[in-house]
């Protein structure tokens, strides 16, 4: 999952609805228990990932997977995003839609061999200060 400034309050995914819902003060949404895991990508690290792809030899046309291989569950990313807001925000869980995949996590083996290297460098923590601020500077205008 991509996420940064720039994304839209109600897009849907599930870092700007927990930042919204945390800076709002509202309950944060959890579907299941939340030990469905997730890998987030900082867009920054993704646009990096795109123009090394671009400049590859015209041989090298893909697939290659851009993103982040470190996981972490969606409870933990709700209570990151808690304690990044100091919100008072509290956890509600709903049933697990069917549908919910239990991990998503690139392999970027291949971006790390043809890309020279390439591998996210912005920390979570980081990118959802980033993120935070820009929310919190959005939903206060």
């Amino acid at each position: 999952n991509t996420y940064g400034p720039r994304m839209h309050p109600n897009d849907g995914r599930v870092v700007s609805n927990f930042i919204v819902q945390a800076l709002r003060g509202e309950n944060i949404t959890i579907y299941g228990e939340g030990q469905q895991t997730r890998s987030f990508c900082y867009v920054d690290d993704l646009i990096e990932g795109f123009i090394r792809l671009m400049a590859t030899d015209k041989d090298f046309t893909g697939p290659c997977n851009l993103g982040n291989p470190a996981e972490m569950t969606i409870r933990e990313l709700a209570e990151t995003v808690i304690a990044l807001t100091n919100s008072g925000s509290k956890l509600v869980f709903k049933p697990l839609p069917q549908d919910d995949p239990m991990q998503r996590q690139p392999d970027i083996t291949l971006a790390k061999s043809k890309l020279g290297g390439w591998e996210p460098q912005v920390k979570l923590e980081d990118g959802l200060r980033r993120t935070i601020a820009y929310f919190d500077g959005l939903l206060s205008a």
